[in-house]
Order: C-alpha cells, then structure tokens, then sequence
C-alpha cells in the first residue's frame, strides 16, 4: 500500500499563501496587504485587498502618503480601503462569527473594530511593522479586551512557486 504524500502544506501555510497571493492584486505603490477569512472547519469564505473602494478609478484617486499643501485631502489614506475590511464587506454568505482571519500585516484599530463586530474569533498575521503605534496598540487592546485570539503566522521556510 502506497504511503499519503508527506510534502503537503498546513493550513496555515495555505490561508497565509492566498492572503500573500490577494496582497498581489493591490495597486498601492508603497504596501500590499492582503486577506483571507477561513471558516471553523478550513473552508475559505471571502478574500480582500487593500485598494479603493468600487467606482473610485485606480488613476483618479491619489496612492501619496503625504498631504500636499495645495490640496490636504490628496493622501491615499482618505480614500483606501484596508484588506481585512474588504474580505469582511465581499463575504456574501450568512454571518462570520467564529471564523477565522490571516493576513499579511496586523490590523489597524479601525480594522480591528470591524473584525471584532463581524465575529471572527481568531487573527493570524504575517508583519507587525507598526507594533508601535497608536492604532496598533489600540488594536491589540481592543482585540484583547473582545477574547480575540491572534497569533503571528511563522514562516516555515518552505518555497512555494506558482507559474502564471
């Protein structure tokens, strides 16, 4: 009798790969994030990205960071809507609760509302480049504060190549 396969790739492997792979389709110039919202049973539900929201052209709306003089509102941030945010508002099925969310770089404290009012039970994510500030820390507390359980995805060292 033939033995299962050994190379295959956990789950967490897989969900954190699609959230990467969803990361790719964001048009942002200087961060790509992605998301992916998994069910209790590793069924996926809804995937997202950070980008502007639908009818607002990727060449009409500003990808800047900073504020111009001349035009204060001329940042991306006024206008960009978040990847966890996105998976949350493309899922068209019933509710979230006790679902579980991976994606590429912690979630921000607006992010974090939204998760914990979809009813997603657990975070895995990739980057914490912004540990430190004041949204992030609000994150945490929030996410802590809601029995939110989150952990950081460990990368397993494993090279994953996908032909397009």
């Amino acid at each position: 009798m033939t033995q299962k396969r050994a190379e295959y790739i956990t789950w967490d492997e897989y969900f954190m790969g699609v959230a990467r792979l969803s990361a790719q389709r964001s048009k942002d110039p200087s961060t790509q994030v992605g998301a992916c919202i998994v069910s209790e049973d590793n069924k996926i539900l809804s995937m997202g990205y950070n980008g502007f929201p639908k009818g607002c052209s990727d060449d009409e709306f500003p990808w800047d960071k900073t504020h111009e003089a001349d035009d204060p509102y001329n940042a991306k941030y006024f206008y960009s809507t978040h990847s966890e945010l996105n998976a949350i508002l493309n899922y068209r099925g019933g509710s979230l609760e006790g679902s579980k969310l991976y994606v590429t770089l912690f979630p921000c404290n607006e992010c974090a509302k939204a998760i914990i009012q979809a009813g997603i039970k657990t975070l895995i994510y990739g980057e914490d480049k912004y540990a430190d500030t004041p949204a992030v820390r609000a994150s945490k507390r929030m996410l802590n504060a809601a029995g939110v359980r989150y952990y950081r995805y460990e990368p397993t060292g494993r090279k994953i190549e996908i032909e397009v």
